[in-house]
């Protein structure tokens, strides 16, 4: 049975970020940190834009941050996690910097800073634009320093540990006090066994939940697992109805995960047009293309619906080409892969899911409600974003809870641990699968449901819809659960399925229209009073 003092579940910014200051303050103690695929796979890697941090006070200033972010999340955020978020930012990105991150800078030598949609200055930090794999790739390079903290590609996260495993008297726990978290059920991809790590503290850090939706900016293993293993072990979550579609990812049928065209794009000027060629972002919000993420995202869906389209257009053709290709380097080569010039084509693009606001609740230091077990990063519901996430807060974001958890669990930190007995994960009387196709058919058809039923618009009768069909799939892979030997996709499939729930129970008890939340019938009854 692994046993360490420290057990990191996800691999992203968050993650690493806490695991190499925990890891180089506490030489002595031990952390491990699991990744269900390769170890540079995550949605950090895949962040293009940047992170949002106040550095010229002569252009910009932090109370200019707090309120873009409280205009963009509908002024549903928290406002002294924002103030605390956004005032110690700067020291975080020098922090990584330090550790030997790049970012682009101005011929003078100061950092470039770019524009975004929803912010009122050039406060983007970035490089290039392919920010997050910088950022991902330094954190990579620094933890093969360190010498207590291990790294384990492949190892899927299956249930947390609490009482529920270890005690008879659950219910005592769940009326009477806190439940405690021990560590993780564990399958090793590589060995197809099922390993009980054991764990003073959890620290969960396993992104978001994008694949539950058909077209997403996600890679394959946002899948929610981190969300879903904490609402089955009793943890809190909140403002799961809160998820935003990032208005302009690449339009090409079929293509999973479609591929973002930032938002920074639009900030250096880009319009979107319709397939009449017409501008039509200002008939939404006077800001135009620069409108929040969430304005833009309905804006576009309702332009495709009037027209009976299936995207919408960006165009970069009156754009400087020179800084064009210095800035998106990336963005350029995909076009030029799919057959598109930017200089002289137009951009189909059409919204895709992209983040969660929401997601487990935790405090200031990123403690949840139940003992010992920490969140930050995509998984986590920190209050900064409210009802939408402004652009470039999300690093942000994860570099200030990573820092937190760690200051948090650096006051607590034993000098010596008594581990409980735990008992081994028990795969008695179950049988390999004979048909993988239940299992893939099931999970296309839980997308197909979200996308239509719980996407960027939604209904009563949708939201009813698509919770009866779910109660179905529930049971029907409670079932599978129950009989076949654990898989990963078995596991996906099951973890898609509680987080799928949540969202829809969560956007059902939704009573008004707000930021990335959406639903005709309210605005029928908002017109009516």
């Amino acid at each position: 049975m692994p046993k360490c003092d420290v057990l990191v579940i996800g691999s992203g910014l968050a993650g690493l970020t806490f695991s190499i200051k925990f890891a180089e303050k506490f030489p002595d103690k031990s952390v491990t940190v699991i990744t269900k695929a390769d170890e540079s796979e995550s949605n950090t890697k895949y962040a293009q834009g940047g992170i949002a941090v106040v550095l010229d006070e002569l252009s910009d200033s932090f109370q200019q941050h707090i309120d873009d972010t409280l205009k963009a999340g509908a002024g549903l955020g928290d406002l002294n996690v924002i103030e605390t978020v956004v005032k110690e930012g700067p020291d975080r990105l020098k922090e990584i910097i330090s550790w030997g991150a790049h970012f682009d800078e101005t011929p003078e030598g100061d950092l470039d800073l770019g524009l975004e949609g929803g912010h009122s200055a050039n406060r983007i930090v970035h490089h290039k634009d392919i920010t997050g794999f910088e950022m991902e790739s330094t954190l990579l390079r620094k933890i093969k320093q360190l010498k207590n903290l291990k790294l384990l590609s492949h190892h899927f996260a299956i249930d947390l540990i609490t009482e529920h495993q270890v005690s008879e008297k659950v219910k005592k726990y769940e009326e009477g006090k806190k439940l405690n978290c021990y560590g993780a059920y564990v399958l090793n991809q590589k060995t197809d066994s099922i390993e009980t790590f054991q764990a003073n503290y959890t620290i969960l850090a396993s992104g978001g939940i994008g694949q539950v939706y058909k077209t997403t900016t996600n890679p394959l293993i946002a899948t929610g697992d981190g969300i879903a293993m904490a609402y089955r072990a009793k943890a809190k979550l909140k403002d799961m109805e809160f998820v935003q579609f990032h208005p302009t990812a690449l339009y090409k049928q079929g293509e999973n995960p479609s591929f973002l065209i930032s938002e920074a794009v639009r900030g250096f000027g880009a319009y979107l047009r319709n397939r009449s060629g017409k501008r039509f972002m200002f008939k939404y919000d006077d800001r135009g293309e620069l409108a929040s993420r969430d304005i833009v995202a309905k804006a576009i869906d309702r332009e495709m619906k009037r027209l009976g389209d299936e995207c919408v257009y960006l165009d970069c053709k009156h754009l400087d080409q020179k800084k064009f290709k210095e800035h998106f380097p990336n963005i350029l080569n995909k076009c030029i892969e799919s057959g598109i010039d930017p200089f002289k084509d137009l951009i189909p693009v059409a919204p895709a899911a992209h983040y969660v606001c929401g997601g487990i609740d935790v405090d200031l230091n990123g403690r949840t409600n139940i003992n010992n077990l920490y969140a930050c990063g995509e998984c986590s519901r920190t209050g900064l974003h409210g009802a939408n996430r402004l652009a470039s807060n999300s690093l942000l974001e994860a570099l200030v809870f990573a820092h937190r958890c760690f200051i948090d669990i650096s006051k607590k930190i034993p000098d010596t641990v008594s581990f409980k007995k735990i008992p081994e994960w028990n795969a008695d009387l179950t049988v390999p699968p004979e048909e993988l196709v239940l299992i893939t058919c099931s999970k296309n058809e839980l997308k197909t449901l979200m996308t239509d039923y719980v996407g960027i618009v939604r209904s009563e009768e949708r939201l009813n819809r698509a919770l009866r069909r779910l109660k179905v799939m529930y049971e029907e892979t409670s079932a599978l659960y129950k009989k076949l030997v654990i898989s990963t996709q078995l596991c996906e499939l099951r973890n898609m399925i509680d987080v799928c729930y949540v969202i829809v129970k969560s956007s059902a008890n939704r009573s008004e229209n707000v930021g990335g939340y959406y639903n005709i019938d309210l605005e029928e009854e908002e017109l009516q009073d």
